[in-house]
């Protein structure tokens, strides 16, 4: 397909500076390729990185069982131990227990045992914090806090957190149970790019 475009001399020639006729439109071939961008390559290391893609389904950690009112565990717990969320902005947690009741959630550093990027020893099990997009905020909060969730026993409670985890590296989640009772415990994550 041809489009007509303006000349660049024709505007000259108008002016009078060219005495000759010039047709002032001329034929640019337009053409549309597509392309699929499946990843990058660091220019420094060569080392290619693919494009990356939302979750499309839950990984459901191991159930804690048996944990005391007032009691915390850490999830995930299996092997990956943590949520790397490098290139992920969102995360979807689902959280099923055996007692209805109140459970405090709480973002959470990883394992030791892990890095951040290269950073380790890294502090384990301390409260994330830092200024999330939208937070409104110019000091350091928590970026998951939870105080109080009261959830429904024996199906998945599911929650959606927006941006404050995003790119987190070594994430737990610690749940605490408050629901005045002993409780078995079970944590699923979703990663969203």
């Amino acid at each position: 397909m041809a489009k007509t475009n303006f000349a660049p001399w024709s505007a000259e020639t108008a002016q009078g500076i060219k005495t000759d006729p010039v047709d002032s439109n001329i034929k640019v071939r337009q053409e549309v390729v597509p392309a699929i961008t499946v990843g990058t390559v660091n220019a420094l290391t060569g080392e290619w990185t693919g494009v990356i893609e939302s979750d499309t389904a839950f990984l459901i950690d191991a159930s804690h069982d048996s944990v005391a009112n007032s009691a915390a565990v850490l999830s995930p717990q299996a092997q990956p131990d943590y949520i790397d969320m490098t290139g992920f902005n969102d995360l979807f947690i689902a959280v099923k227990v055996s007692n209805a009741g109140n459970y405090v959630m709480t973002g959470v550093m990883g394992p030791d045992t892990n890095t951040f990027a290269n950073l380790t020893p890294v502090d384990a099990a301390a409260t994330l914090r830092g200024m999330a997009a939208g937070m409104g905020r110019s000091d350091f909060t928590s970026l998951l806090l939870d105080g109080a969730e009261t959830l429904t026993a024996d199906v998945w409670n599911i929650y959606f957190i927006a941006n404050n985890l995003a790119d987190q590296k070594n994430l737990q989640i610690k749940i605490t149970n408050s629901s005045g009772d002993i409780s078995n415990i079970q944590f699923a994550s979703l990663r969203v790019v």
